[in-house]
């Protein structure tokens, strides 16, 4: 009987098995762990930011954990992720994985894309 490494990464998330039991487990509500992949700080890599961080604060408060990665400090990160333009934003979890392309300024389409359903606080 051969041993796993229990740094392998078999749920095809970039985690281990692990981690991803962790993650999941500590956030049980449905934790968003977010990637937004830019090339460095260009009008559209800052439009996307911006755009990605009203998102979260308007219907994600309290449940994400955001990574911005510039690919020009850090290219191995997004070689190892695939990363073919920028800006792109990858939801690792909760899963299935998504990725959306573009500075994120349809919030329907980047809604949907998560996976979240907006709140219906009022109505007019």
């Amino acid at each position: 009987m051969t041993k796993r490494s229990q740094t392998a990464d078999v749920t095809g998330l970039g985690l281990s098995a692990q981690a991803f039991g962790r993650v999941a487990g500590e956030h049980p509500r449905g934790r968003f762990v977010l990637k937004l992949y830019v090339s460095g700080m260009t009008p559209r890599s800052r439009r996307a930011i911006d755009n990605l961080q009203a998102l979260c604060a308007e219907h994600l408060a309290g449940r994400y954990d955001l990574e911005i990665i510039d690919i020009y400090q850090q290219p191995a990160l997004a070689k190892a992720a695939q990363i073919v333009a920028v800006p792109t934003l990858v939801k690792k979890l909760p899963p299935p994985l998504r990725r959306v392309i573009g500075d994120l300024s349809d919030p329907g389409r980047v809604l949907l894309a998560m996976g979240v359903v907006p709140e219906t606080g009022h109505q007019k």
